[in-house]
This record gives C-alpha cells, structure tokens and sequence, in this order.
C-alpha cells in the first residue's frame, strides 16, 4: 500500500514538474529574454494616424518592452483622441476662438458660390411672403421635410409664397466628400438653395444673417414681407399670411418672440459666453429668438444698411438686436412665436402639448424633430380636425383645499 502511494506521489510530482517545463517554454517566446525587440512589432514615431482599435482609456500593453519614445507617443494619441471625442460637445474656450474672431471680425464680404438671381422674379410685383430657412449642408432630411409641409411654395390664402435656404460651407469637408456634387444636385432640382463662401458655424450665423440681407435687398427687393426662422420649427403659414395682410409692407414691421433685458452671458462653459472686452455693457438690446421672426420689406432694406454700419457680434440674434437699436425700432412680441416650445401649465403636468389645436392659432413652435413637423402638419390639414367640440374630462382639476371641503358631485362628470 505505501508503495503505491509512493508511486502515484512520483507520478503527480513528475507530471507537475513536466507542465512547468511547458508553461516556462511557452512564455519564453512570448517574452523576450533581456533587451532583445521584437522585429516585426516597431513603433512608429510619428502620431498621424489613430489606426489603434483599442478605446483610448485601455493601458498600452507592458507584456513586450517598447522603446522610451512609445509611452509619449500613445500618450499624445490618447490625448487627441480625447480632444477629439469631447469637441462637439465643449463650449467656448475649445469651440471658438475669441482672438482669432476679434482678428478677422471685419473679414464680413464672402462670395455666393450658389445663387437665386430670378427667385423673386417669377411672380409679377414680387411675392408675398419670402420663407428663408437657416440650414446646414447635411441637414437634407430637414430641407425636404420642409419643402413638404410648412415650406411649400406657391399660392397659400391667395397670396403668393416663394423659398430659399441659408448655407455656409462644412465645418469638416471630409465628412461628406461629395457635398458640393450633391448640394449642387440639389438646387439644380429645387432652385432653392443660397451657398455662401464661409464655414457654417454657431457663431458665423452673423455671417449667414447679413449676407442674407445683403442678398434679399439686391435679388429679392419686390418681396413685400420675409419670414426667416430654423429648420427645426414648425411654422403655421396660413396665420402668418392671415396676420401679415392687416400690414403695409412699406412700414416698418419686424414681429417675433422678443426677448427683454437679457444679460451676457459670462460663464466660460456656457455656449453663449461672451467676455467683457467683447461686450461691456450690463444687458443687450431687445432681440427676436432665432426660431422664426417676420420683417417688412422696408425693415429688411434698413437692416441691410445697418448690418454694415454695426460692428459684428457673434451671437445673430443679439447682432440683429444691436441693427433694430441702430435704426430705432423697436420689435413687436407677439404670443403666437414659440420660440422656447410650447411650455406646459404648472397646473396641467400630464397636459399633451403634441396636439393640433394647440399649433392651429400660433405661427411658430420651435424645436420639432422631423418626424413630428411631418406629424402635426398632416394633423392641422386633416379634415377630421375639430377643435371646438369641448373635450369630456372624468376629473376636472380642482385644488387640493377645495377637493377636502366639497362635498357635491361636479357637474362635469
């Protein structure tokens, strides 16, 4: 009996010594003995390419030495890397350049790469309304649902509508290496695009704005009234045109959601952050939010003088503020502008605000996905719309207070 324990305690310690032996034989080659470099496996020193698969927060390896100059050149990878990842959503300091703006701010006449001379042509004494739409180059989806629903050209309450959009070049041309083959398609089909020579960033949208006065004034002077706004608003145009015909377009008229006593912003985090040495004084002029404002024909011709005269701000709204305190005019709120979206009462939580007879009496709600600008418009036009009919409600809304002490049944339910 003890023999065969001596036995198989030998067998187990020579099968043991036997697997290390295999083990110590594997990791000699995959680890090298001393200085000795892999020759097929050279660090490259120069950082052009991130071609790396692995996520930049992962350690480099440390099973295979690497040259002293590796560490710093993985370290740079990972660094702009990071840089890369988080630029989009970075504000001021890393998204713009104040010195480099302050540098060029009177660099302002750019070429019109694609042109709409005879927009404005094409009806006898000039359109009505013309709809001008701030826009992107890769934005289509959003043209497109545009031009299907509140965009539409042509005859809306009898009055004649015509349609153009505002671009500046891509910020990153290499995202999408055929755009100008397809941006020129485009308006080869819909003769409604406007190109302009500058990058198209937030704060070039000054760019966009006076170059657009300066277009509408030389090409588009017959116009009686313009609508510009956002792609991603959804405008009732039959109120606009309703509200538009009480109006002489040969006064002053400039109407939107005006914002009051606005203080600069000058948190350096905040996307609207603007120093003191940019602008010093306390509160900015009264100004319409970007998401749509309506402007006379004899507005736009002041404002296209004035545009050249004010020094350039990169916030559009604020600048077209600063042009309307330059001219003496003072903006028209007017409550059917939603430019901030539909705000629901503290009263109502659950209220659905997504509703058609809501949007049926305001002209310009802002922030809408594609899908429901696509959504409310085939709402509003439908024929089974009725907004009058009273809706029955189970439990009207009552106080807290009032529903402990009363004691008799609502006559709502």
């Amino acid at each position: 009996m003890r023999v065969r324990l001596k036995g198989d305690a030998i067998c187990t310690l020579f099968l043991l010594v036997a697997l290390c032996s295999l083990l110590y034989s594997q990791l000699e080659h995959l680890v090298p003995v001393g200085n000795k470099e892999p020759t097929q496996k050279k660090p490259s020193v120069t950082p052009k390419t991130f071609s790396d698969p692995r996520p930049p927060w992962r350690p480099a390896e440390t099973t295979v030495p690497r040259p002293q100059v590796t560490p710093t050149v993985r370290r740079t990878e990972v660094a702009n890397n990071r840089v890369q990842a988080t630029t989009p959503t970075l504000l001021a300091d890393s998204a713009f350049n104040f010195k480099h703006y302050l540098l060029n701010k009177d660099n302002r006449n750019f070429n019109l790469l694609i042109n709409q001379p005879k927009k404005c042509r094409k009806t006898p004494g000039g359109p009505f309304l013309l709809i001008a739409i701030k826009s992107v180059v890769e934005d289509f989806d959003r043209r497109e649902i545009v031009r299907k629903t509140w965009g539409r050209e042509g005859l809306v309450n009898g009055e004649q509508i015509q349609r153009v959009f505002l671009l500046g070049t891509p910020k990153n041309r290499t995202v999408l290496a055929t755009w100008e083959t397809l941006i020129h398609q485009e308006s080869q089909t819909y003769r409604d695009i406007l190109l302009w020579d500058f990058m198209d960033t937030f704060f070039n949208l000054t760019l966009k704005e006076i170059h657009f006065l300066n277009w509408a004034a030389e090409f588009c002077h017959n116009v009686k009234f313009i609508f510009k706004g956002d792609a991603d608003v959804f405008v009732n145009v039959e109120n606009i045109v309703d509200f538009l015909e009480r109006h002489d377009p040969t006064e002053d008229l400039f109407v939107g959601d005006i914002i009051y006593n606005a203080r600069p912003i000058r948190v350096r985090k905040s996307k609207y952050y603007i120093p003191e040495t940019m602008y010093g004084l306390s509160i900015y002029p009264a100004y319409a939010g970007g998401g749509g404002f309506l402007l006379s024909s004899r507005t736009m011709r002041k404002l296209s003088r004035a545009c050249r005269e004010v020094e350039l701000f990169p916030i559009d709204d604020v600048f077209l503020g600063m042009c309307l305190q330059r001219i003496n005019l003072k903006p028209i709120l007017h409550e059917g502008f939603k430019t901030f979206g539909i705000v629901k009462p503290s009263a109502a939580p659950h209220l659905q605000t997504f509703d058609p007879c809501f949007y049926k009496d305001l002209m310009v709600v802002h922030s809408l996905k594609v899908a429901e600008i696509w959504l409310m418009w085939n709402l509003l036009h439908s024929p089974r719309l009725s907004c009058t009919q009273k809706k029955q409600v189970k439990k009207p809304f009552q106080w807290k207070k009032k529903a402990q002490t009363t004691t008799q049944a609502s006559p709502l339910k």
